[in-house]
């Protein structure tokens, strides 16, 4: 199941899992069911409409500006409606997916919950300061994934919840931010090195934070 399917990260891994043979659900503010982050009841709905035996999961919801927000580059630019959209979005949402999703993973076999972070979300990570509502949010997040990952596995053994940052790709939320030397993906290579990261993973990772080759980043 891919949540954000209709997104540049979240079309692009739906559609390379539907090539693999994959049985593939998408979610979505404009799909049936329709699942918006900023309401519980859709979020519970449509983890009723799926049910139970998913064994992948990815969260490919984000947000990072919009015609009313822009990432800050100062302190003086931090505003509270904009950084509680963005906890609302980056945050609280995915806490939700995970509420509602989590429970309906395999039991017995090997299944996994990822949810797309970003490494600027990284305390340990930050260099340069820089998009406090982004960085807190995707920080908050990773704590999130992390705590949650510890409930997982004492009734899902084989369960995997990782958060994964997928780098640089040329799609409307990280697109136009995109600086000279950095490796900008297309929406295709960015969701195939996720999904073999995703391949490669095994319990004992459960918690952990990787990007999208597969190394740990530091929270």
């Amino acid at each position: 199941m891919v949540i954000g399917a209709t997104g540049g990260i979240g079309a692009a891994l739906a559609e390379a899992l539907d090539a693999e043979g994959a049985e593939v659900s998408r979610l979505g503010r404009r799909t049936t069911p329709a699942l918006d982050l900023l309401d519980e009841a859709s979020i519970a709905a449509a983890a009723a409409a799926i049910g139970p035996g998913l064994h992948l999961v990815i969260d490919a919801t984000g947000f990072l500006h919009d015609v009313r927000f822009s990432p800050e580059k100062s302190l003086r630019q931090i505003d509270p409606a904009h950084m509680a959209h963005s906890f609302a979005i980056n945050a609280t949402g995915p806490a939700l997916l995970m509420k509602h999703f989590l429970p309906l993973l395999a039991r017995e076999e090997r299944a996994v919950f990822a949810t797309l972070s970003a490494r600027v979300g990284s305390i340990a990570d930050n260099r340069i300061g820089g998009w406090t509502s982004y960085r807190a949010a995707k920080a908050a997040l990773n704590q999130i994934m992390r705590n949650v990952s510890i409930e997982l596995a004492r009734t899902h053994r084989a369960a995997i919840c990782v958060a994964l940052h997928p780098g640089t790709v040329a799609t409307p939320l990280s697109g136009p931010f995109a600086k000279a030397g950095l490796e900008v993906q297309t929406p295709a290579q960015s969701a195939a090195r996720l999904l073999a990261v995703i391949a490669a993973l095994t319990p004992s990772q459960t918690g952990g934070f990787f990007d999208h080759k597969g190394e740990a980043i530091p929270f």
